[in-house]
């Protein structure tokens, strides 16, 4: 990625070199590359396969203002004078292209729509009901990894807690859940080349997510696919291509945050032992815990795409009508100007206004259910196995090479 700076509005020149911020490279520790845009070039232009060239925003008083701005950054980049999603190639089939109405990348009314046909699911009192279900979960896969002196906690924890709660939640069989992670996967290519490659599995997720349409439409059962198909507002109900958009948002959204912040929130805990043992002497810290793991760890590294309705000044820099930008979540975390020692964990950080879930209108829906999964895993997780270690050296695990999120491929610990 070429991440020359733009001069256009700014005072000051950066020269970044070639920084991929997609690359596994960057994703071991992108802090330190935010803290420099931070101090010299807060709105930086960059490009990006897939993205072309887009806008970084890195400050937290203007990540969050891109986020809570809906009406000056909107998802949709029709609404701000372009013709047509840039991100996705001409040569895509019409069912993948379908996936371009969910709720994510809606602005409102649309959105708002959508968001309401669904948060009923969502509710507290909804993901309250799931935590003796999920504390199972926990419990069943600690179990099977006490039996062995050494694992990957991505693969035997971190993943499939989340993975089988969001697939029990949509009805998904737990002989077809393994296949779910993959899917999802294809869903986060870093290049068109991978995309193209990856056009046969996401045409495997849709066509199975039409099945289950078919079938929950003249078989309802007790499970989210057959509330969406019956969910209505004045008479409104939701399109084929809407539900399994909709599907496959919650499918991606409803594990992805949070088997990055179990395996990457681990890491952490493993590289500071002072706070990890003053959550185990002291279990009340947990839910600050989760907040400070949130932010310190950034599951989701940027929000996704946002395009400019107006020529608008942000950061020193002029930023044109129908522009494309990223909001730097990982960088507004660690931002000096609004978080004391940014660079340290603090279990106990009080106040805590971070966004690692979003903010404004397009507020992660399920931040509830992923503080839930997180609150127990970790809680259950250091009560089971207080001597967890590192199987490897740090210098040695490997990251996820993936836009948007942050996450590990693998996290070798011994019990």
């Amino acid at each position: 990625m070429d991440a020359q700076l733009s001069s256009e509005g700014l005072g000051r020149k950066c020269d970044l070199g070639d920084v991929d911020i997609f690359s596994r490279e960057h994703k071991r520790n992108p802090f330190p590359f935010y803290a420099r845009l931070r101090e010299e070039a807060p709105v930086a232009q960059l490009k990006a396969p897939i993205l072309g060239e887009f806008w970084m925003v890195t400050h937290y008083a203007d990540v969050v203002s891109c986020l809570k701005d809906a009406k000056s950054f909107v998802k949709d980049p029709r609404n701000a004078g372009e013709k047509r999603r840039r991100t996705a190639p001409r040569w895509l089939p019409p069912s993948v292209k379908a996936l371009e109405q969910n709720m994510g990348d809606s602005d409102d009314p649309n959105h708002r729509r959508l968001r309401t046909l669904v948060t009923e699911a969502f509710s507290r009192r909804r993901i309250e009901a799931l935590r003796e279900r999920i504390e199972a979960i926990v419990d069943e896969l600690l179990w099977d990894m006490a039996r062995e002196g050494e694992t990957d906690l991505v693969r035997q924890f971190a993943l499939p807690l989340p993975l089988t709660v969001i697939c029990e939640m949509l009805g998904i069989p737990a002989t077809d859940q393994h296949k779910f992670h993959k899917w999802s996967a294809a869903c986060l290519g870093t290049s068109k080349l991978k995309m193209f490659l990856s056009t046969p599995t996401l045409l495997a997720f849709i066509h199975y997510i039409k099945r289950m349409y078919r079938s929950r439409r003249t078989q309802p059962g007790g499970d989210l696919v057959s509330a969406l198909i019956e969910a209505r507002e004045d008479e409104d109900r939701l399109s084929e291509n809407e539900l399994i958009a909709m599907v496959v948002t919650l499918a991606i959204a409803g594990h992805e945050t949070t088997v990055n912040l179990i395996g990457s929130g681990t890491l952490a805990l493993l590289e500071h032992p002072d706070q990890k043992e003053r959550l185990i002497e002291n279990p009340s810290l947990i839910s600050s815990a989760i907040e400070e793991l949130l932010r310190f760890t950034s599951p989701v590294e940027t929000a996704t795409t946002r395009y400019a309705t107006q020529d608008i000044e942000l950061g020193g820099a002029l930023i044109r009508r129908g522009n494309l930008v990223l909001a730097a979540i990982a960088s507004a975390n660690r931002d000096e100007r609004t978080f004391p020692n940014p660079d340290d964990l603090d279990l106990s950080r009080d106040p805590n206004p971070h966004v690692a879930l979003g903010d404004g209108v397009h507020y992660c829906l399920g931040h509830q259910l992923a503080r839930m999964e997180a609150e127990i895993a970790f809680a259950r997780l250091f009560e089971r196995f207080r001597n967890l270690k590192l199987a490897k050296p740090v210098g040695d695990l490997v990251w996820r090479e993936t836009p948007i999120v942050r996450g590990l491929e693998a996290l070798p610990v011994k019990l």
